[in-house]
């Protein structure tokens, strides 16, 4: 029997084999799925840069592996395949791992998805496995040849990555040509000891001898404070429509720590004031969200908001203001007024926070706002369209969404923590019709590296503390990048 199910393995002849990465394909909008082999010694890690066989590094010169292409049938079946000859695999690879990464989608949208290995000389079937447990994935170990006693066998794997194909190849020692993400994370290693220098010294402050002689320190980059800006001018009257009795249209004049913060060189905006009339801001095409004239509400703990908006399908931005430190939720209400979608979630003090949720286009547009411990709270819905654009170096505090209309490309993150140098920086990938996938996590301060698909797509920042990003040039962006 050749079908086998996810950890199973079988005997292999030692043959010539076709490998197919094979999906259905019969929606609009049609996946790309990419297979990609790696080639792994015996300390389970690659040898190389040249041992990850993948679309910009098609065919493995000493082992004779290599991608063939795509083939279509009937019913919107798409295979893609790979060739794998076990008899000129190099004596020191131990195992060929068979993967697949899905572009601008996660593995829990593609129907129909299995591995299909034959003869080469034949046709016959050697192994199938079907995968049927896929959800957020957006890359995928699907099989694995290994070898053993002298001979071959094939290993169903299954397993999945949430941060696509880079991160995946990186846990088989991967490393790409020119990147230098060990030396920016030497640099913040460095640049976090300056500035736990400088605290020193500010905590020694009048304690210090007679005579001493005080250096003036390097300038770091530090998590600006808000500084006020003029008065906004007053806004045009906002059609509320029904609003849920509790809760009361937000004052006007919003509180002057939501302007405008300054670091450096980066400027950024921690959220539009409210109040204020709105500008587009980007280029985001009109089926990323609709457009409508935002509206403001504040309430205190517990409260439901009823807009009073009939918006057709798309997303929507929610900005959120609260001082206390206690937990903060809000989120899209069903029918029945039930907890359906989450727009923001977020324990930070004093928190100037963005988030966004994607409306189905026919649901009555309710919200929940839920603080804990009846801490008072402002709300606003506005347009995507008024989002920043991220097509530079940004920076910002706390939860955000950014609007993204670029190509493919590389991205430095940096996590600047909170007040105690910790915080979890996460950043997630939004394309139309609400699919998302993570880009970049980190699970505490410091710099890393990642890669964003093709736009448009909304950025969701979260994160409790300061965060920078910026597009990278060469390194893993220029090297996953696809070459056309």
């Amino acid at each position: 029997m050749t079908q086998i199910i996810k950890g199973a393995n079988l005997p292999l002849g030692g043959e010539p084999m076709r490998v197919a990465v094979v999906r259905r394909s019969d929606g609009p909008e049609e996946l790309r799925i990419d297979p990609a082999a790696l080639l792994v010694a015996a300390d389970d890690k690659v040898r190389g840069p040249e041992d990850l066989v993948f679309y910009n590094q098609p065919e493995h010169g000493g082992s004779g592996v290599r991608l063939t292409g795509s083939a279509r049938a009937e019913g919107g079946v798409v295979a893609d395949w790979l060739e794998i000859d076990p008899g000129r695999v190099e004596p020191d690879v131990r195992r060929i791992v068979v993967a697949a990464s899905c572009e601008g989608a996660t593995f829990g949208e593609v129907t129909g998805l299995y591995l299909r290995v034959v003869s080469a000389a034949t046709g016959e079937q050697l192994a199938l496995y079907a995968v049927e447990d896929a959800t957020t994935e957006t890359a995928l170990l699907l099989g694995e040849f290994y070898r053993r006693d002298g001979g071959w066998k094939f290993r169903a794997l299954g397993q999945g990555y949430a941060s696509g194909l880079p991160r995946l190849a990186a846990d088989f020692g991967f490393s790409v040509p020119g990147d230098d993400t060990a030396e920016d994370e030497r640099e913040d290693e460095r640049e976090d000891e300056r500035e736990d220098d400088e605290a020193d010294l500010d905590r020694a402050g009048d304690v210090l001898p007679d005579g001493a002689v005080t250096h003036e320190a390097a300038p770091v980059h530090r998590i600006p404070e808000p500084v006020a800006a003029p008065e906004p001018a007053a806004p045009a009257a906002t059609p509320f429509g029904a609003v849920t009795p509790s809760v009361q249209a937000a004052p006007a004049a919003p509180p002057a720590s939501l302007v405008v913060a300054k670091s450096g060189a980066l400027g950024h905006l921690v959220m539009p004031p409210f109040g204020a009339p709105l500008a587009r801001c980007n280029d985001l095409p009109s089926e990323m969200g609709p457009e409508f004239t935002p509206v403001e509400f504040s309430g205190c703990g517990k409260e439901d908001v009823d807009p009073g908006l009939t918006l057709p399908k798309g997303f929507v931005v929610v900005d959120v203001l609260k001082e206390d430190d206690r937990l903060i939720e809000v989120v899209t209400l069903t029918v029945r007024k039930r907890a359906w979608r989450q727009a923001l979630i977020s324990s930070m003090p004093q928190l100037r926070g963005v988030g966004v949720f994607h409306h189905d286009g026919h649901t009555p547009l309710r919200l929940r706002v839920d603080a804990w411990g009846r801490g008072a709270w402002t709300i606003r819905l506005r347009p995507v369209s008024t989002l920043r654009s991220f097509d530079g170096p940004l920076e910002g505090v706390g939860p955000d969404v950014l609007a993204y209309t670029g190509g493919e490309a590389g991205v430095r993150y940096r996590c600047q923590g909170d007040e105690k140098k910790e915080g979890f920086f996460g950043v997630n990938v939004l394309r139309r019709g609400g699919h998302q996938q993570s880009a970049f996590c980190r699970l505490n301060r410091g710099r890393g590296s990642g890669a964003l698909p093709a736009g448009p797509r909304l950025l969701v920042v979260d994160t409790r503390g300061g965060w920078s990003m910026e597009p990278r040039q060469g390194g893993i962006g220029g090297f996953w990048t696809r070459r056309r």
